[in-house]
């Protein structure tokens, strides 16, 4: 039986809806636990405080020395990362990353399971990045980033599911992170 903590990549391009289902998916199943990135990137209007840890550049090189990130990259001119983990015990890790970020994890921990995100179709896509504020230019950059990361999403293997209704995709995503661990000898926490 494995006891070390499975650890959930969550990741698809912006506007899927990735931070809606996480925040679900952690409040439904406490036995569930997420790591908030690191970024450089201003906070947009609509979002909490909590989203990131917002830092400068200045403050993300120093972590970036002192080897203090599981992961980072750099995504549309912004540095993002995930701190080294500190998961309370007993509870599996949900990381909210890009596809690069995502296949650091995999070469760290080749049991991670995967999970990319996708909106419906592209007009969807675009409708919730201007819902969320992002702005004209960081919308059409998304967009067209869209397909190369879902191209890299399914090269790493990824568990592809479409966010069309959140209880939906929650629920897909659940079965799919029950399966991986039963996959490991863990049927349950």
């Amino acid at each position: 039986m494995n006891d070390e903590p499975l650890l959930i990549v969550v990741s698809g391009p912006g506007g899927v809806g990735k931070s809606t289902v996480v925040d679900v998916l952690i409040d439904r199943y406490p036995e569930l636990w997420l790591s908030r990135s690191w970024t450089t990137r201003e906070r947009r209007p609509s979002e909490s405080e909590g989203a990131y840890i917002f830092v400068s550049e200045q403050e993300f090189i120093e972590r970036i020395d002192a080897d203090g990130f599981l992961e980072h990259a750099e995504f549309l001119g912004n540095h993002y990362g995930t701190p080294a983990l500190e998961a309370p015990s007993g509870r599996d890790v949900i990381l909210e990353i890009d596809v690069q970020g995502a296949r650091q994890v995999l070469d760290r921990d080749p049991e991670a399971l995967l999970i990319f995100l996708q909106a419906p179709d592209a007009a969807e896509q675009e409708v919730r990045l201007r819902r969320r504020g992002d702005p004209e230019h960081k919308v059409a950059q998304r967009l067209r980033k869209a397909a190369e990361e879902a191209d890299a999403g399914q090269e790493l293997g990824a568990v592809v599911i479409t966010n069309n209704q959140i209880d939906d995709t929650v629920e897909a995503m659940w079965s799919a992170i029950e399966k991986a661990r039963a996959g490991r000898g863990r049927n349950g926490l």
